[in-house]
């Protein structure tokens, strides 16, 4: 039988969304023992400030997780919103932690994972911003404060960059082609799958690289917000796909 793969991001779990915790817990339920692995691209939770913050919603997730891992394999990667989740954390889910970028290896096919921020240039402040905080030195002065101060600077960072966002050109916060085309030319393949951007698609595309051109694909996983968005990886195809969320 071909290996099924599953692929979600961009969940932003958190308490006032009930329904995404659902549709979460209903999308590994139904999964269960039909697929090889479940792939997680960043932004599972709408904030991380550390694995020493415990919570009603983080244990319930990270029950759910285990449970699916016990017939699953399971991989997490950070995205912008929780790029200090932990090895404890991911423990407690069942699961494996990866860096990006990510070569998925499925016999048939080989893909590029990225949460996708790292291809957004052309937003310089937020790329700035990104630098610092994926520094090791910062992380361990970040975590060594007390659990109110972090959440504290969550909610300023957070302020800060729904102004920011507000105002920047939706072009801005899209992934740079370049950046994109650079990836694939490093990595020596012609699929992309990532997340972060909420904007749901499958764009084809050409790009040279030696003196030859290549057929591309990049995969765009949505948001979940209005709709579960998940890709599947099959024997020879990469396919979106959505179903509502749970009510």
């Amino acid at each position: 039988m071909p290996s099924r793969i599953l692929l979600i991001s961009d969940l932003h779990l958190e308490e006032s969304r009930p329904d995404i915790t659902a549709s979460l817990l209903r999308f590994l339920e139904d999964n269960r023992d039909r697929c090889d692995a479940l792939y997680v691209l960043g932004d599972l939770f709408e904030v991380w400030i550390g694995d020493d913050e415990s919570s009603e919603l983080t244990q319930t997730v990270s029950a759910a997780f285990k449970d699916f891992s016990q017939t699953t394999q399971l991989f997490f990667m950070h995205g912008n919103r929780d790029f200090l989740l932990g090895n404890d954390y991911i423990k407690l889910c069942g699961g494996k932690l990866i860096q990006e970028p990510y070569i998925l290896e499925t016999g048939s096919q080989s893909i590029v994972l990225v949460h996708g921020d790292c291809l957004c240039s052309d937003d310089v402040d937020y790329m700035k911003f990104r630098d610092m905080v994926r520094q090791q030195q910062w992380q361990q002065e970040f975590l060594g404060q007390t659990l109110e101060q972090r959440r504290e600077f969550a909610r300023e960072a957070r302020k800060q960059s729904q102004l920011a966002n507000a105002n920047k050109t939706s072009s801005i916060m899209d992934v740079n082609q370049d950046e994109v085309e650079k990836l694939l030319r490093t990595a020596a393949k012609t699929t992309m799958i990532h997340g972060h951007t909420h904007r749901p698609a499958s764009h084809q595309f050409t790009f040279d690289t030696d003196g030859h051109t290549l057929q591309a694909t990049r995969v765009v996983l949505g948001d979940w917000d209005k709709f579960l968005w998940y890709g599947e990886v099959s024997y020879d195809t990469v396919e979106l796909k959505q179903l509502p969320l749970s009510s």
